[in-house]
């Protein structure tokens, strides 16, 4: 017991800023990333061939773009954009560094997630809302993203998840975080038991997201 009381006397500050920094990367990330994949994903359904808005030209160039950002890998990305990163928020480290290629890599995915979400919604909503002469915003923002909602939040817990793992990678070229702590105390140090605890809080902090994913999911899903 004095062991542990000794660690978080030592460590313990340490490990609470790693796991703040974790979060606020994570979370600003992910909050960026659906502003620009809701839309990248409605775009992609509504000029599908059987969408609302039907664009073959502009869909197959979309969906390439798409596909492309997502076959890039994160660690590639990470160092391409350090320019760019720098130009939009004045430097590539720590947490503000580190959310713009976050944001940049979780896009396409969260457009992707956005699609398949809309693309569940049954066609008869859909009929019903133009038989009553709605219109196209009015179907996306009352129809696709209202009835799609427990989806997307499922979505939003896969995507938080999926980046609070590219966190840690990013915490090797110094955007802080538990990754970082991990990086430099476990493996630099061979510290195994700073390493170990900053797992675990990686595995509580993603058990307690997927958990209230599921619970607003399930709240929200007029099914149940």
């Amino acid at each position: 017991m004095e062991a542990i009381q000794s660690f978080f006397n030592q460590y313990g500050l340490l490990l609470a800023g790693g796991t703040w920094d974790s979060i606020v990367m994570t979370g600003v990330s992910t909050l960026f990333a659906y502003a620009l994949g809701i839309p990248i994903g409605v775009a992609i359904v509504l000029t599908s061939p059987v969408g609302l808005r039907p664009h073959r030209s502009f869909n197959a160039v979309l969906g390439w773009i798409v596909n492309m950002g997502r076959s890039i890998p994160f660690i590639i990305l990470l160092v391409a954009l350090i320019p760019f990163t720098r130009f939009v928020v004045g430097t590539s480290l720590g947490t503000l560094g580190a959310i713009v290629p976050l944001t940049i890599a979780a896009a396409p995915f969260v457009g992707r997630l956005v699609e398949q979400s809309l693309s569940e919604i049954d066609g008869g909503l859909v009929e019903a809302a133009q038989s009553f002469g709605a219109s196209t915003l009015q179907i996306v923002f009352k129809v696709f993203l209202k009835e799609s909602l427990p989806s997307l939040i499922r979505g939003a817990s896969i995507t938080f998840i999926t980046l609070f793992g590219y966190t840690a990678i990013a915490g090797m070229i110094g955007a802080g975080g538990l990754g970082d702590i991990a990086v430099r105390y476990g493996y630099h140090r061979y510290q195994g038991d700073v390493m170990i605890a900053a797992v675990v809080i990686c595995i509580i902090l993603v058990q307690i997201i997927q958990s209230i994913s599921d619970i607003l999911s399930r709240r929200i899903d007029k099914r149940n």
